[in-house]
């Protein structure tokens, strides 16, 4: 039988009260079969089966992928845990935005820091002056999709809580465009989690830029699309 460690996070870990496990399973057992049979093993489990995700090996992956010899496997709860104010932590928005009130939303005495990143317009890009720029953003898939960035820090760090602001709208040059905030047990951990957070952000959430110059403007389609070209000079 393959043998496969468990990394409980949020309320898998407040439920089985540890963090992580090895355990043996029979051939063919998938993601799903596991997170069933510890269902069974603890019934306070019971509800979260459909609405949980998975990752093995640090990636996303579907339920019903079977699992090997060594693989890790996480569960990832549905991240607003039913608490009423969990959806705001996640939000697109077309009002100023402002570092405090995000950051107040990851507040844990738990936490020995709160770490936030805030990205402003500045007034140069790609060899140009830039006078402004425009965000525009599939709303519900853009929360959703920050949401998912939450989930995956989880996975690789204790991070305790994520609150992710990105604003929508004509921007002016010093403005701030998006806020990051998450609290850790350790500083160390939450630069590096706030650090994979922006760049996540800029790789799957559906948020479109337009630069807008003196003389002109563009639509940004991918600024790590961008990053990544041979011949770019800004």
């Amino acid at each position: 039988m393959p043998t496969v460690t468990l990394r409980y996070f949020a309320l898998f870990r407040e439920v089985l009260g540890r963090r992580e496990e090895r355990r043996a399973v029979p051939e063919g057992t998938t993601a799903r079969d596991l997170l069933a049979l510890l269902a069974e093993e603890t019934p306070a489990l019971a509800g979260l089966g459909g609405i949980s995700r998975f990752i093995v090996n640090q990636a996303y992956v579907d339920g019903g992928t079977t699992l090997h010899e060594g693989d890790e496997v996480v569960f990832i709860p549905p991240v607003s845990g039913g608490e009423a104010g969990a959806a705001r932590r996640f939000r697109i928005v077309d009002e100023p935005l402002a570092i405090e009130p995000v950051a107040a939303l990851v507040a844990d005495p738990g936490a020995g820091a709160i770490i936030t990143f805030a990205g402003v317009v500045r007034d140069h890009a790609r060899g140009k002056g830039v006078v402004a720029l425009e965000y525009e953003a599939y709303a519900p898939v853009a929360e959703r999709m920050l949401a998912q960035i939450a989930g995956e820090l989880a996975a690789r760090w204790p991070v305790r809580h994520v609150a992710i602001w990105h604003r929508v709208g004509r921007l002016a040059v010093g403005e701030t465009s998006v806020v990051i905030a998450l609290s850790v047990p350790h500083r160390q951990e939450g630069f590096a989690a706030c650090a994979y957070a922006i760049e996540r952000l800029k790789e799957i959430v559906p948020i479109w830029k337009k630069e807008i110059y003196a003389d002109g403007a563009t639509w940004i389609g991918s600024e790590a699309a961008y990053q990544a070209l041979p011949d770019r000079t800004a």
